[in-house]
């Protein structure tokens, strides 16, 4: 009876969250299907302490790129308001974690390109929540990864897996000591975060308030970034994201500093 009951429980466990590891959940969210390119507009509304508010409106695009198209390329535009308009953003997202990524801003004002240097990719990216670090993606090869426990979220089961960078020049790029992400375990979708900040005692927490799916991909139509301080509001950034397409033909000369320093 043993040998019958052994291999089948053997079997449920392996069909069950629990049979993955944390590193093994965390792949499977950096492989999640996000199409060969997309299109998509975005609002930001960033919000002071005080309460005090400025809109943004970008246009932005992004392909895969590289040999086997495992590398990302990103660039978008900012539309409005004036004293931000025509400043342009430009990021090479290497799957090489050996490699380093490459970003650089235009700023119309100054008709100035400039490439951020990987000691200001832990900065504020255009004043929002979101740091130069945020705009990538993470490589999963420089993080060691701890599941926590499993959690429900707006009535979805998740994994809660913390994550730690593996060397001194990750935890300085990003700026953070260690962040939590909360999994959906039906999509891989992280719908939730929270990240420490190596200084200040801050702490920044993500969430999608709107998931939907587009053509068949899960999309966070509006993510929110709060930073904290001893649990006060610091900052916060609300990014909506509307119009969005995947699978699009796009120019080939898109992804260029050249057209970065054209403009739309």
């Amino acid at each position: 009876m043993k040998r019958i009951l052994l291999p089948a429980l053997a079997l449920l466990l392996a069909n069950t969250g629990f049979a993955m590891d944390a590193r093994e959940i965390m792949q499977k969210v950096y492989d999640r299907e996000d199409g060969n390119n997309a299109v998509m507009d975005m609002d930001m509304l960033l919000i002071d302490s005080k309460g005090d508010q400025r809109q943004r409106v970008v246009k932005s695009w992004r392909r895969d790129a590289g040999e086997q198209g495992k590398d990302t390329e990103t660039i978008m535009f900012f539309l409005e308001p004036a004293d931000v308009k025509n400043t342009g953003f430009l990021t090479y997202d290497y799957d090489d974690s050996a490699k380093d990524d490459d970003q650089w801003l235009y700023l119309p004002a100054l008709k100035k390109t400039k490439r951020i240097a990987s000691s200001d990719k832990s900065s504020s990216f255009m004043g929002t929540d979101f740091t130069y670090a945020d705009m990538t993606k993470r490589n999963i090869n420089n993080y060691t990864y701890t599941l926590l426990k499993e959690d429900i979220v707006e009535g979805n089961k998740v994994w809660v897996i913390e994550s730690v960078p593996a060397n001194e020049k990750e935890r300085e790029e990003t700026g953070y000591s260690k962040s939590i992400a909360f999994v959906r375990q039906d999509n891989f979708v992280v719908v939730r975060g929270v990240s420490i900040l190596q200084t200040g005692g801050k702490v920044k927490y993500m969430e999608i308030r709107k998931l939907e799916q587009v053509d068949g991909i899960w999309v966070g139509t509006e993510t929110v970034m709060t930073t904290k301080k001893d649990k006060a509001v610091e900052h916060q950034t609300v990014l909506k994201s509307r119009n969005v397409q995947f699978n699009q033909p796009l120019q080939n000369d898109l992804f260029t500093t050249r057209r970065l320093e054209q403009g739309l």
